[in-house]
């Protein structure tokens, strides 16, 4: 029995030890993301552990009642393991996140004793219940929701919409597939999930390196790179500013100004649209790249801005500056936007009466 399950499974094996080693060496990402991702590895491997069993006494026509416990386990763990997917790459994402599949797990253990789900027949063959596609909708649910909370949260570059598209393909295919190669499927759906995260993970990694940790904007380095290139095609540039960072630093601790970091850049990636790039430059210091955009476009930018951290309990002064025709280079634009974003940083002091933060 485990040599069949190691030759079924090999090529799964390794993809999963190569993906642990991969977490385990990269330096930089978060340890939270890594025990979650390690808890990830482990369900993927122990589903498949699940799937073998229950095919196994399928073929032998054996132990009906542990079969149908496997398959309520089976059915239960898929919504479980997007979930964990979810929980593990999405920024703000509680432990809420798995009710669906809660409730999703409670309704196929139901099913192992009324059959509400499914059921195997005296002939060996599954028979659907009264709600016999749920664990198909909460796995649809669950994917949508992923591919919209990555999309949401990304900078909306090529290079992080690339690979959120293969994770989408991967688990479209978990939809669709098992209605065209029926129960076959369930021997390929581990393999699948484990290259489509190891794929991700590879092009996550691959941006780290552009990316600041804290917030999820790109960085400094990633900003001077990009506006160096094509400078041309750069029509304005946003500068923000946090207010009162230093003095939550001082008061609350790091824990607390970091996470008014994360919050604000939320923000700013909520407020951007496709040609707009935002980026965490400095301590308390954001800058937007906007190209080939009207002046416009940018006055909304900036309002939407404004919008956005206004629902939060924090507060930025942001500027901008404008060349519709590429003549100002990117220092005088800076400078020139930096100015206006003082100015709204000294107004703002003059009427809140805080003191402003000097360090």
């Amino acid at each position: 029995m485990v040599k069949e399950f190691i030759l079924q499974n090999w090529i799964m094996i390794l993809i999963l030890t190569a993906f642990a080693v991969l977490i385990k060496t990269t330096g930089f990402i978060e340890r939270k993301t890594v025990r979650r991702t390690y808890i990830l590895i482990v369900a993927i491997f122990v589903l498949s552990v699940i799937v073998f069993l229950e095919f196994y006494f399928d073929k032998l026509g054996t132990q009906k009642e542990l079969r149908t416990v496997l398959m309520a386990i089976r059915y239960s763990s898929t919504p479980f393991i997007i979930a964990m997917i979810l929980f593990t790459l999405a920024r703000k994402k509680g432990w809420q996140v798995f009710i669906p599949a809660i409730v999703a797990a409670a309704l196929n253990f139901v099913s192992v004793f009324t059959g509400i789900v499914f059921s195997i027949k005296d002939d060996n063959t599954l028979q659907r219940g009264i709600f016999g596609y749920v664990p198909f909708i909460a796995v649809g649910l669950y994917s949508a929701l992923l591919v919209y909370t990555l999309l949401k949260q990304s900078n909306k570059r090529a290079a992080e919409i690339i690979p959120i598209v293969y994770l989408t393909f991967s688990f479209a295919s978990g939809l669709v597939l098992p209605f065209v190669l029926g129960k076959d499927y369930s021997y390929i759906f581990c393999p699948t999930i484990a290259v489509a995260l190891f794929v991700y993970y590879d092009f996550l990694i691959l941006q780290l390196t552009k990316k600041d940790v804290i917030t999820g904007l790109l960085n400094r380095h990633a900003f001077e790179t990009d506006t160096a290139d094509n400078s041309k095609t750069i029509t304005a540039i946003v500068s923000i500013d946090m207010n009162g960072l230093k003095t939550i630093n001082d008061t609350y601790g790091h824990a607390a100004g970091d996470e008014a970091l994360e919050t604000v850049a939320l923000c700013f990636i909520r407020a951007t649209k496709p040609g707009e790039l935002a980026y965490r430059v400095g301590g308390d210091e954001f800058m937007i790249v906007c190209r080939k955009i009207a002046e416009e476009e940018v006055k909304h930018l900036t309002e939407r801005i404004q919008k956005n951290v206004a629902a939060t309990k924090y507060s930025c002064a942001v500027g901008y500056s404008y060349s519709a025709d590429g003549t100002k280079t990117i220092d005088e634009m800076i400078k020139e936007s930096d100015e206006i974003m003082y100015s709204n940083k000294e107004k703002y002091y003059l009427l809140t009466g805080k003191r402003r933060d000097r360090g």
